[in-house]
């Protein structure tokens, strides 16, 4: 096999929900070990990417961590579950926001659900911050965003605004977006490539608050890197779709 398109798979306890808990457990377990198996230790075959680098660079702390050591600039960011530690990281800064590190955990019904980045008060702090990890930053003054989709070498980018100029675009009706194109600096381009490199990924979607004119790469903000981030909804989707293609087919078969 010479290239392998890791896309957020059905979780393998899907396919036997019909089953008592501790067989269900078992026969998922050993699907995961067994398939999963194989299919994660596949030589000399190309990854998009490899469910191993996808986990390793998931972690928010670690993404904001490496774009700083790869130059870029990033909001100042606080994780604890501190409450006095969250008062005064929102005493020095004028505006913070909350974001969640995950998505919301499947409910009952099956559906995932969602907390956006959002304003919070230091008002609003109390005991119950203890309980677990938060992620709070200070708001960046920003003149819009960008999505960068990263196929390879080949990058596609986007200028992202929600009608109502939402703090976070993605809470609202994406078939609402305003999409414009936007150059990536080429300081900025090289940063993506390196940090791609550093975890073992050949696809991510970058996100980045500007602060000023899109020319100038000290305006880019970067925020986070999805390593199995969404892409079909972008105007460009076809020539993603293209890229894709062309690495899984061309690189990936030189390989073989």
């Amino acid at each position: 096999m010479a290239a392998v398109y890791y896309r957020r798979p059905t979780p393998y306890a899907a396919r036997f929900e019909h089953l008592p808990q501790q067989q269900r457990e078992f026969a998922a377990a050993e699907a995961r070990h067994g398939f999963g198996g194989v299919l994660n230790h596949l030589h000399g075959a190309l990854y998009v990417n490899h469910p191993s680098a996808v986990t390793r660079a998931d972690f928010k702390p670690a993404q904001l961590q490496r774009f700083a050591e790869l130059g870029l600039a990033i909001p100042p960011t606080l994780v604890t579950n501190d409450v006095e530690a969250a008062r005064r990281f929102a005493a020095v800064h004028e505006r913070v926001i909350y974001k969640t590190f995950r998505g919301l955990p499947r409910g009952e019904d099956g559906h995932t659900g969602a907390i956006w980045a959002q304003r919070v008060d230091a008002e609003s702090f109390d005991d119950t911050l203890a309980v677990t990890a938060h992620l709070f930053q200070a708001e960046v003054p920003k003149t819009g965003d960008v999505r960068v989709t990263v196929v390879g070498r080949r990058l596609f980018a986007h200028r992202v605004a929600a009608p109502d100029r939402a703090l976070d675009w993605r809470r609202g009706d994406w078939d609402e977006l305003i999409h414009a194109p936007i150059a990536v600096p080429a300081p900025v381009e090289a940063v993506l490539h390196s940090y791609l490199e550093s975890f073992g990924l050949v696809f991510g979607c970058f996100d980045f608050a500007l602060t000023g004119d899109g020319d100038n790469p000290e305006h880019w903000i970067a925020i986070e890197c999805n390593p199995n981030g969404q892409w079909g909804w972008l105007p460009n989707a076809p020539a993603i779709t293209e890229a894709f293609a062309d690495i899984l087919s061309t690189e990936g078969g030189s390989r073989s």
